[in-house]
């Protein structure tokens, strides 16, 4: 029976991920699959290349560089987030602190990261055939964040942030052969996402990608409806649901270190739930 890893994301909320990714690594729990969306596929990435703290790294140091997130950047680059700063710049063999390609490659751990096409609203689910040495494009695809980045495109193809189309890939996991599934959301279990912000941002992207504001209108609702799934998995003993008690003040933009390493510890204590439930 195939376990399975879900990490939804969430932009800097995801440090909550992070903690539990890397407490897994100091009790060195694996897992056959590991599916991420947003954020999370570049948590999971670097949870499966074995690289502990390296996440960590990113949140609380390069995340608060212009480069990396900035204003700047988004007058500049039409992105808030620097995609390529991220994840060529800084995530390269000859980066500050390269993905350890090699033993992502070599890790018999599946790997699927989800992104929306941004012009058929369509999800599409990356694996380690797309990844290769130094071109991390599937991240970037999956965590750009509508109209707060610009789509990324790759041959040809502009991809929005999967959250969008998959938010919580629970059915994609099952079909994938697991049996059983630990889900990392970064929000508290109990609070259901609320459309608001998604209608402004489907808004401002409508006209050029009509398909992927329809998607983004009805995140929330898909949301809330893959939580409540995975709490009727939970009951049956198929999902472990990890989440936070409450985000620390950390949003998916906002970059304060000290709330950011509070909602780490969370998610670093909140592991060990892992471990009773893999036995």
């Amino acid at each position: 029976m195939k376990t399975g890893i879900i990490d939804v994301g969430g932009g800097f909320r995801g440090i909550y991920a992070c903690g539990v990714l890397d407490y897994c690594l100091d009790q060195k729990i694996q897992f056959d699959l590991g599916i991420g969306v947003s954020a999370g596929s570049a948590n999971l990435a670097s949870f499966i290349a074995g690289q502990r703290g390296r996440n960590f790294t990113f949140y609380t140091e390069y995340g608060l560089r212009k480069q990396y997130a900035s204003v700047g950047n988004f007058i500049r680059k039409r992105s808030f987030i620097d995609m390529d700063y991220v994840y060529s710049t800084l995530s390269d063999h000859g980066g500050e602190y390269p993905l350890d390609y090699d033993a992502l490659r070599k890790n018999p751990t599946e790997f699927i990261v989800v992104a929306a096409n941004a012009e058929t609203g369509e999800a599409k689910y990356f694996d380690k055939r797309d990844i290769r040495q130094d071109d991390y494009s599937a991240f970037k695809a999956s965590s750009s964040i509508p109209f707060v980045c610009r789509p990324y495109f790759i041959q040809g193809t502009p991809y929005y942030d999967g959250a969008i189309v998959d938010p919580l890939p629970l059915e994609k996991a099952f079909a994938s052969g697991c049996g059983r599934i630990v889900v990392l959301l970064t929000r508290p279990e109990n609070v259901l996402r609320t459309s608001g912000r998604d209608e402004k941002l489907a808004a401002l992207i409508r006209r050029r990608y009509p398909n992927a504001a329809d998607r983004l209108r009805q995140r929330a609702n898909r949301y809330n409806e893959g939580v409540a799934l995975a709490q009727e998995y939970a009951k049956q003993g198929k999902a472990l649901i990890v989440a936070p008690d409450d985000t620390c003040g950390v949003s998916t933009l906002s970059r304060d270190p000290a709330n950011m390493k509070r909602l780490y510890d969370k998610g670093y204590a909140d592991g060990e739930k892992i471990k009773s439930f893999l036995g």
